[in-house]
């Protein structure tokens, strides 16, 4: 899928991309909710050390990262006027 450009899809592949980029989002989220109860619960705790410096990592490089284009896809729909 990702040889062709979005404008290149037809409206069936749109809307299966569209649901997959918002699962990949939910599930990002959902992690990163994961990872910062980690961080609270070791802060509570008073445990500092690797136990929360690596999930605040993680939790970073997965906010910084760019994992698709929802917007484009967004934009396509309403012009095909499929959303």
């Amino acid at each position: 899928m990702e040889s062709k450009n979005l404008s290149e899809l037809n409206d069936q592949e749109l809307l299966q991309e569209y649901k997959k980029i918002k699962t990949a989002s939910i599930t990002t989220a959902l992690f990163i909710g994961f990872l910062i109860g980690i961080v609270v619960y070791s802060v509570v705790k008073h445990t500092w050390g690797l136990f929360t410096l690596i999930p605040l990592f993680i939790a970073y490089k997965l906010t910084q990262k760019p994992q698709h284009n929802l917007q484009e896809v967004e934009q396509l729909l309403k012009e095909r006027k499929l959303k």
